[in-house]
């Protein structure tokens, strides 16, 4: 069984559709969480997810946009992207996706290659929110207290497989966001019962152009352009 393991979209369409025309088979496709903020391609992304994905999982920026959660001042250049493409985000997605991404469950346990797999978007402890880098001493702790065979979670954009208390856990890294340093869209694949992190280069230009289509500032512009060539790292 070929199990496709997405996580961070955050609404880049062509980041998306690479990964896809990379991977056109596979038996299941799991999304970790995030579909939506810092990119403009809100409907696409959701519109395929819907279509193709086995199960999917509510991260922290579903759950904002879904809630209509009004964004803190923007205090960094990756926070002002954030409160320009959310507002984007409340103009085009229509009633039906804005339930979609309120209604996604938050954890889901399933068997998969003869694995107890949990999904989720965060940590165990703290499913939406809390970052946990790779082999930070904390897994093990987490692990030990799952009763699953792997786990598999997103949100720090950073993908990882470690192994710990008998089990293991992948973060296939950010599909339309990295932030380890390398631009290319980040994902994983499960297939009898192993995991490979794999990455594919996309269009940037081209979801430059729908950013600024959709009407970004100048400055968000420039910092999204640094921030995906460049695989944001901070």
């Amino acid at each position: 069984m070929r199990t496709l393991l997405l996580a961070d979209i955050h609404a880049n369409w062509q980041a998306l559709n690479a990964v896809h025309q990379a991977e056109p088979d596979f038996d299941a496709c799991f999304v970790l969480g995030d579909l939506v903020d810092y990119g403009v391609d809100g409907p696409a992304v959701i519109e395929w997810v819907q279509k193709y994905a086995t199960f999917v999982i509510r991260g922290n920026h579903d759950h904002a946009v879904s809630q209509l959660v009004l964004p803190r001042s923007a205090g960094t250049p990756l926070k002002q992207l954030r409160n320009e493409t959310r507002a984007i985000h409340w103009k085009t997605l229509g009633k039906d996706a804005m339930t979609y991404l309120a209604e996604l469950p938050l954890r889901k346990r399933v068997m998969c290659d003869g694995l107890a797999c949990e999904l989720l978007h965060a940590t165990p402890r703290d499913c939406m929110n809390e970052y946990l880098p790779a082999h930070s001493t904390a897994w093990e702790e987490q692990l030990a207290a799952c009763r699953v065979d792997l786990l598999c979670v997103g949100h720090t954009h950073r993908p990882f497989v470690q192994s710990a208390a008998g089990k293991r856990v992948v973060n296939p890294g950010s599909v339309g966001q990295p932030r380890d340093g390398h631009p290319g869209a980040s994902y994983a694949i499960l297939e009898d019962g192993e995991l490979e992190l794999k990455r594919i280069s996309y269009p940037i230009e081209e979801t430059l152009t729908a950013m600024r289509n959709a009407g970004l500032s100048e400055g968000s512009l420039t910092f999204a352009r640094y921030m995906l060539q460049n695989g944001l790292t901070a």
